[in-house]
């Protein structure tokens, strides 16, 4: 069963976000974080001083489902599960596309990712859809759409992408975050009210 980044919605369809705790990371720990991403996307280490710059605090919001939250500046960056390897969140992928590897799916594949459904291997074989050949298991990539300019989702793969094209049945990977899911929606100052609780003081202006 993949992870839930939606937890719950509200009568007036207001994502909520069931927070357990909220911290400003040490340095140290910051420190760790974005050498993790760094080493995960080498794509984007020019940009890291940018993204979550030293001299910004680095909040870690911890939510249900063991997903974890990286903000800087009230905007969500990054996420995780558990101690997973973290993951762009799509609006930050949008800005640089070509940070992860990319698996694409099939026209008649869109429309269940994006209600949430993970990515089964025919999807993905069909000749609609593109495996890159160099993707292992457990890895983090962008999905792609036949016909479509930008990632419509982020997947974590269960298998490879040989694997995938050998096999082809059942999941070939977890849909992590997609278009319009509550992580999506929440941007700016906007995943403080969701979460329906008081930002920490360094968010007052």
């Amino acid at each position: 069963m993949m992870p839930l980044l939606l937890c719950a919605l509200s009568n007036r369809d207001m994502v909520v976000y069931e927070v357990s705790a909220q911290n400003q990371v040490k340095a140290s720990v910051q420190r760790k974080i974005r050498q993790s991403i760094a080493d995960e996307y080498p794509g984007l280490e020019q940009a890291l001083e940018d993204l979550l710059p030293k001299k910004s605090p680095l909040i870690v919001a911890k939510c249900q489902n063991h997903l974890n939250l990286v903000v800087v500046n009230n905007v969500p960056l990054f996420f995780n599960i558990r101690d997973g390897p973290y993951m762009p969140t799509l609006r930050l992928l949008h800005q640089y596309p070509d940070i992860m590897k990319k698996l694409q799916v099939d026209r008649g594949a869109i429309k269940f990712v994006l209600a949430g459904a993970n990515i089964m291997c025919p999807g993905l074989t069909s000749p609609g859809g593109a495996l890159d050949d160099t993707v292992a298991a457990e890895t983090p990539v962008a999905i792609m759409a036949e016909g479509k300019q930008h990632a419509l989702a982020i997947g974590f793969t269960k298998m490879s992408a040989k694997e995938i094209r050998d096999i082809n049945k059942g999941i070939g990977v977890d849909n992590m975050h997609y278009l319009n899911d509550g992580l999506w929606k929440l941007k700016g100052s906007t995943w403080i009210r969701a979460m329906g609780i008081a930002p920490p003081h360094h968010f007052k202006h």
